[in-house]
């Protein structure tokens, strides 16, 4: 079951979503209704992972910085190596 909602959009978004609408030849309905789905579920992750880390800070559960640093430096250049 779906609901109407009304949004106000500003001149250049109207027209972007219009000429996508056009291009997919979806309806501006069916993209704003997926914009938004996309937009709560990261949202809603995001605030989940907050959680999940006070919890953890709070129960005194840290991890060092220079091990934490060489994670994500080793995550970044598999990053690079694969863009290669």
């Amino acid at each position: 079951m779906s609901e109407t909602v009304a949004l106000r959009l500003d001149t250049e978004t109207r027209k972007r979503l219009d000429q996508l609408a056009k291009t997919t030849e979806r309806s501006r309905s069916a993209l704003a209704a997926e914009a938004i789905r996309q937009f709560l579920e990261l949202n809603e992750w995001q605030i989940a992972a907050i959680r999940e880390g006070e919890q953890q800070a709070n129960a005194g559960q840290f991890i060092d910085h220079d091990r934490l640093k060489k994670k994500w430096e080793k995550k970044l250049a598999a990053a690079v190596d694969k863009a290669r």
